[in-house]
């Protein structure tokens, strides 16, 4: 048996050399990284995810009762990098002209650095942006079975606003219950619909466009895919046990078509029994 307690974070993804998602959990207590666990031999095994009832802010470890954006407290909302408001709108970053939205070294090293313009199969084809480094990352926690990139951009706003021209032909949300069970309602070769997207490039954007048409496939540790996909919150349901038949983006999937987000739990703290 494995007995881990956490404050849960989003799950380390990467992909290995069969184009298999591999995951991790951080540890952490409170604020302090304690080392990682790898999830994807919990598949198939009998766990327990038991909430104790507190949340801490992952920006400034403060006890809260909920948490705003990904596992703030509001007054870290309101002011941290991390819910900056280009996080979501890459358009509206503006460091590479020197002017921060909320932290002038954060938004440097973050958004001040190459970014990708891609396209990712998941409950259809969808646009994205994200740094050059982080890339296949992004496609995983996604829950993408397919990827490939479009642009490559010297920093974050200018991705931003190919995305936004983009989104007039594309969608750029994921319906999660159709990702889950493995549905896409859009079946179009990845790089036929890039090169019909390209049509509608202007002429000065050419120079941005990734010329590599090669497509990344993801396969995602899964005994068992839910039919009807049930969403469990640890604030209704402090406790959660059964099998996971598998884990996709950032889901583990429990028997009886249950399921949980746990970056939508980031902050919380758990107790995790694994036999």
């Amino acid at each position: 048996m494995t007995n881990i307690t956490t404050n849960l974070r989003k799950m380390a993804t990467s992909l290995d050399l069969d184009n298999r998602a591999e995951y991790d959990l951080p540890i952490v207590e409170i604020l302090e990284y304690k080392g990682k666990v790898s999830l994807n031999d919990w598949v198939g095994k009998h766990v327990h995810i038991k909430f104790t009832g507190n949340i801490h802010c992952i920006a400034t470890g403060k006890k809260i009762k909920k948490t705003y954006g990904e596992g703030l407290s509001y007054d870290a909302f309101l002011t941290s990098p991390l819910s900056s408001p280009s996080i979501v709108h890459p358009e509206l970053s503006r460091i590479h002209e020197g002017i921060a939205l909320r932290d002038f070294d954060w938004e440097q090293k973050h958004h001040n650095q190459p970014h990708y313009v891609y396209l990712s199969r998941t409950s259809n084809i969808k646009v994205g942006v994200t740094r050059s480094t982080n890339l296949q990352s992004r496609w995983i926690d996604q829950g993408a079975t397919e990827g490939i990139r479009i642009a490559l951009t010297p920093y974050r706003q200018l991705a931003g606003n190919i995305e936004v021209m983009l989104k007039e032909f594309l969608a750029d949300k994921t319906a999660w219950q159709s990702m889950l069970k493995g549905e896409c309602s859009d079946m179009t070769d990845l790089a036929e619909k890039k090169n019909d997207l390209l049509g509608n490039f202007p002429e000065d954007l050419y120079p941005f466009v990734d010329e590599d048409d090669s497509v990344q496939l993801i396969e995602y540790p899964v005994q068992q895919l839910p039919l009807k996909p049930k969403s469990l919150k640890l604030d209704t349901t402090p406790e959660i046990e059964g099998t996971i038949k598998g884990i996709k983006g950032q889901y583990w999937l429990f028997d009886n078509d249950r399921v949980i987000n746990i970056r939508a739990h980031v902050g919380y703290e758990v107790s995790l029994a694994v036999t």
